[in-house]
């Protein structure tokens, strides 16, 4: 099986590049798992915070709303719908976490907006009403038919097994790949293996770029008392909770960010127990029953930062990975960075350098 390119990963980072590129290039995307975005892509809080992250992330955050919005013309319902980011805590704590996307409101003005907030608890606030919530698996599906429409393939139920350059070629030759059942020829490999994105360069002889995948759990539970239509996604800015309306339920999560091996995570025994203690003692949303939870891997770089571009030593091997917890919020934005890459153009946004495998650090 031939391509130019092989994306390895089929979660939203991979999907989306994949759609950038079809129809412009023979591309082919193997994911491990049988169905896509198995692992942290179908576990996201789907809400974009352009306040959330460093310059270079909210660069893209903005971008990535921009061609989300162009896109959400050719589908039968919007992909994202107003939902305003607000983060309470000390004064210190909110003035650290905010940034030119969020302003900042009175304590009674943030009552206002969160009145299940008990008095007392917060004494800050800051509001982001540029942020959104996202149907991230409208987005990703989206993505998935782009790819298929335009000529180019998925596989399933792949993982890469082994890699190698093709048999009497040199340095500069195509990549041999085995995933699953099919040997694939490419010129260039895609590393958007998510939380296995360090193990999958081993299998490549790359050298790894400190990838660390980090725990997130979220539950969605029932409440004594909803909140009401248009309410805010509330974080704290110690990062020790987030909660947003998910219909007449409640998503929370406990903001944790714990080392993991890379793996299809689960929660920890008492950690979605503690969550609802926390969220109880602070709220008065009343949380009566955990509906269901999961747990996702964030995957970061030492410098909070994605890796995105050509290896600086093993020619034809691109990096894709690292995103943390602003996957589906970056995804377009690097999807059309990456693909001006792969296509020698020049980038829309001028992170290139930022986002570096070969920066200082990694």
């Amino acid at each position: 099986m031939d391509c130019d390119i092989l994306v390895v990963g089929g979660g939203i980072a991979g999907l989306s590049l994949a759609s950038a590129l079809a129809g412009r290039t023979d591309v082919l995307v193997a994911e491990a798992e049988p169905t896509l975005g198995f692992h942290t892509s179908s576990r996201s809080a789907r809400q974009l915070i352009p306040s959330y992250g460093p310059a270079v992330i909210q660069d893209l955050t903005v971008r990535t709303l921009a061609l989300i919005r162009a896109l959400e013309v050719h589908l039968p319902k919007p992909v994202l719908t107003a939902r305003s980011f607000l983060l309470v805590g000390s004064e210190e704590s909110v003035r650290d976490r905010a940034s030119g996307h969020m302003h900042p409101i009175t304590p009674a003005q943030m009552m206002a907006l969160a009145p299940e907030l008990k008095p007392g608890h917060f004494p800050a606030a800051g509001l982001d009403t540029t942020s959104v919530g996202c149907d991230t698996d409208a987005l990703m599906d989206y993505h998935r038919r782009r790819i298929l429409d335009r000529g180019a393939r998925i596989l399933t139920g792949a993982p890469v097994r082994s890699a190698c350059r093709e048999a009497g070629g040199d340095s500069n030759g195509r990549w041999v790949t085995e995933a699953g059942e099919q040997s694939i020829t490419s010129r260039v490999v895609v590393n958007a293996a998510g939380a296995w994105a360090d193990e999958l360069a081993d299998l490549y002889s790359v050298r790894r770029r400190g990838l660390q995948p980090y725990r997130r759990t979220a539950a969605v539970v029932d409440v004594e008392h909803p909140l009401a239509d248009g309410a805010p996604m509330v974080a704290d800015a110690d990062e020790t909770f987030y909660y947003r309306a998910d219909g007449n339920r409640v998503l929370v999560s406990p903001s944790e960010s714990v080392p993991s091996a890379p793996m299809d995570a689960r929660p920890h025994p008492g950690d979605v127990a503690a969550l609802v203690e926390l969220v109880n003692s602070v709220t008065t949303l009343g949380i009566t029953g955990i509906v269901r939870s999961w747990t996702g891997l964030r995957t970061q770089t030492a410098d909070g930062l994605p890796v995105v571009g050509y290896d600086d030593v093993v020619p034809g091997f691109f990096w894709l990975a690292g995103q943390g917890g602003y996957g589906f919020q970056t995804s377009s934005g690097l999807a059309e960075t990456a693909a001006a890459m792969l296509q020698g153009e020049e980038p829309e946004l001028p992170v290139a350098e930022a986002l570096s495998p070969a920066r200082p650090g990694l």
